[in-house]
């Protein structure tokens, strides 16, 4: 089995949807969740901070310069991750449009390097 991320991008600026409209997603989000976990796929998962609240390492020679913010500015951010195993990238697609379906947000799947 492969180890595959799947990311979530959330739209910049946005804010935060409706609770009703919310609290619709995280049922739906949590539902994947649990069925994952069921089936042993679930490796990881959690949602993330809005990006200002990233701290930046930049090497520069032997030194390292620390900002605040994200690393760049965009439309969308990273807002959760999910690693899962998979036996291919056709099961593994299926559970990212599952999120997609459930958040109406933009998912990403790409699998981890070195895994067989």
């Amino acid at each position: 089995m492969r180890q595959y991320l799947i990311s979530i991008y959330q739209p910049a600026g946005a804010g935060t949807p409706a609770p009703e409209f919310l609290a619709e997603v995280m049922r739906k989000v949590d539902a994947i969740g649990r069925e994952l976990k069921e089936s042993g796929s679930w490796v990881f998962g959690n949602g993330l901070h809005a990006p200002e609240t990233a701290t930046v390492l930049r090497p520069k020679g032997e030194e390292v310069l620390v900002t605040d913010g994200p690393f760049v500015e965009g439309k969308e951010y990273l807002g959760g991750i999910t690693i899962i195993t998979a036996p291919d990238l056709d099961a593994a697609l299926e559970w990212g449009r599952r999120y997609a379906v459930a958040t109406t947000l933009p998912i990403e799947v790409r699998p981890f390097q070195g895994e067989v």
